[in-house]
């Protein structure tokens, strides 16, 4: 299928999901009325989204007898009868509308099959490419099994409307990727890193897929090294397409939840994924919406993301390897 029949026929998707589904509907139009405010982070624009809805993925017991529990919602015989699909990949995945929206046009891709959440195969990074390609008017971002994922049993991506990730936008500048940060590069694109966002990214920029592809693969190769684990690294994955141009944010990370998290009054609700990674913090609990400040959020980020002792370390594989 072409670009644009797929595009159209996920905006076909949504429109008859929103026509037809009330739950869902009704969620979009709350989502309109959300309380939104802005955060200065460094170089580095935070917003914060009061969004009660997100609560649900926020609280989610993610421990292996919890899971075992309770039924998958991303499998077909668990999801509600109103929930239709777009099929993509030849079958492998199902395009629907996410009902707990963060952006006015949210999308759950899963796999059809029940299988783990995991981003190590190289096909599933040449999937997240494509569905960028083939959706260019979303950002399709991957939470890691123990780094935001609340079905962490269940391969997924998920796709949210372009312009709502302050990062996303602030990384196009060249200027933020200068020769010394460009641990591999050649004429048709890097991969590069960062430290004046407020928390440590690798950012992969090329017009070629498979160098996307390549590089991304040397990146989970050195922070498996980093950490002297031969699983999954900890992290959370950006991709989008703009002019013919890949681009991957990747947040390594160190942990799931912070030390904050819980109900009680004096603790904050919040289980940073990819979204909050690129900029976008969303809030469940009035009481955390008003309280978070730049030194709140900084916090949170050092404590999440990438130490600086296994960021060198990653940074020194990628350049001192004799990998290809």
């Amino acid at each position: 299928m072409t670009q644009e029949t797929i595009a159209q026929q996920v905006s076909q998707l949504l429109q008859r999901q929103l026509s037809e589904w009330p739950e869902a509907h009704d969620n979009y139009v709350a989502l309109e009325h959300v309380l939104m405010r802005e955060i200065e982070l460094g170089d580095s624009l935070i917003v914060l989204q009061y969004n009660p809805l997100r609560r649900q993925s926020s609280s989610a017991r993610l421990d292996a007898a919890s899971l075992s529990a309770r039924s998958c919602f991303l499998c077909r015989e668990h999801q509600p009868a109103q929930q239709d699909m777009v099929e993509w990949g030849d079958g492998r995945y199902k395009i629907q509308l996410n009902p707990y929206p963060i952006f006015p046009r949210h999308l759950t891709i899963a796999a059809m099959q029940h299988t783990p959440q995991s981003i190590a195969d190289p096909r599933r990074v040449s999937d997240m490419i494509q569905l960028a390609k083939d959706l260019p008017d979303y950002v399709v971002f991957y939470n890691g099994p123990k780094c935001g994922a609340s079905a962490p049993d269940h391969m997924h991506f998920q796709a949210g409307t372009k312009g709502y990730m302050p990062l996303c936008t602030e990384v196009m500048n060249p200027a933020f990727w200068p020769e010394e940060h460009q641990l591999l590069s050649c004429a048709d694109g890097f991969l590069a890193f960062a430290q004046r966002f407020g928390r440590f990214c690798f950012f992969i920029k090329t017009s070629e897929p498979v160098l996307a592809e390549l590089y991304f693969a040397r990146l989970q190769v050195a922070m498996m090294m980093a950490v002297g684990k031969n699983e999954e690294p900890m992290q959370n994955v950006l991709c989008w397409v703009e002019d013919d141009d890949c681009h991957l944010l990747v947040f390594p990370r160190r942990k799931h939840r912070p030390a904050c998290y819980g109900t009680d009054k004096e603790d904050f609700l919040l289980s940073p994924a990819s979204v909050d990674m690129g900029g976008l913090w969303t809030v469940p609990e009035k009481k955390d919406y008003e309280r978070l400040d730049a030194d709140i959020i900084q916090r949170l980020y050092d404590e999440l993301c990438l130490d600086n002792e296994n960021a060198v370390a990653v940074i020194d594989h990628l350049l001192y390897s004799e990998e290809p």
